[in-house]
């Protein structure tokens, strides 16, 4: 049975208090990005998660934290990822660690998930499958020239079974991306190479849920606004909060005005 909005609304609570967990652990963790993809991610497990032929595919890895969370939260990985993330031996590593459940592929290197994607939906489709892709990026991630080769692929072979999601925070690890290098129409872009484009409040779960099931005959691609940090009023839309190593007490403080 799908989630309500209000359950998934608490498990989002759960999700960004473990994040902060794993920020005051002694390596810290990516914690802006990884808040700003929380409401995503854990939306895109709750509808599509529980069907093995589906893949989804956190392509800016280095939001791994959101990722481990939002297993956790669901019941789909039993351990609590933040009891042992970035430890010695643990399989809790910075960026997606494909030993783990749920996890199809490693994503450290930005840009390499929508082709991850793109080639698993061309294979559900050729073994005559049902099965569909979801892939997560960022914005700044949107730099990297194999992004756009892989659309380029999923236009020429029409590959319709494929979600791009995009994580539009506007921040990245050197500054705001539009100071690095800016994404001008950018749903216009993806609506040049076929896709179907829907721009969402990327913290508004109805929104999400809506977008998620929208029922289209080609690749959707769904720009989702985002801020960094967000839940955090001492980090939302500060690019500085890209990675952070925070002390036990600041994570109590932090965690106790999530609402």
């Amino acid at each position: 049975m799908p989630l309500t909005v209000n359950k998934l609304h608490e498990q989002t609570i759960q999700a960004r208090k473990l994040i902060i967990d794993m920020a005051a652990t002694e390596v810290g963790c990516h914690i802006g990005g990884s808040l700003s993809v929380i409401d995503l991610l854990l939306s895109s497990f709750a509808r599509y998660g529980q069907d093995e032929r589906n893949r989804i595919i956190l392509s800016k890895g280095h939001a791994a934290a959101a990722l481990y969370s939002t297993l956790h939260v669901l019941g789909l990985l039993e351990e609590n990822p933040a009891e042992s993330y970035g430890k010695k031996d643990s399989l809790f590593t910075g960026h997606p660690n494909y030993l783990l459940p749920h996890i199809p592929f490693a994503t450290g290197s930005l840009g390499h998930g929508p082709a991850y994607g793109a080639g698993w939906a061309l294979s559900q489709r050729i073994r005559g499958e049902q099965g569909i892709s979801i892939v997560i990026s960022g914005d700044g991630e949107l730099q990297e020239g194999s992004c756009w080769e892989a659309l380029q692929v999923i236009a020429a072979k029409q590959i319709n079974n494929f979600i791009h999601i995009i994580d539009v925070n506007g921040g990245q690890n050197d500054g705001l991306v539009e100071d690095v290098s800016p994404l001008p129409h950018l749903g216009d872009r993806f609506q040049a190479f076929g896709f179907d484009v829907v721009e969402i409040d990327g913290h508004d779960l109805e929104q999400i849920t809506s977008a998620l099931e929208r029922k289209v005959d080609r690749p959707l691609a769904i720009l989702a606004h985002t801020i960094k940090g967000k839940g955090i009023k001492a980090m939302e839309g500060n690019p500085a909060a890209h990675y952070a190593k925070i002390s036990r007490a600041q994570a109590y403080k932090w965690k106790e005005a999530l609402v």
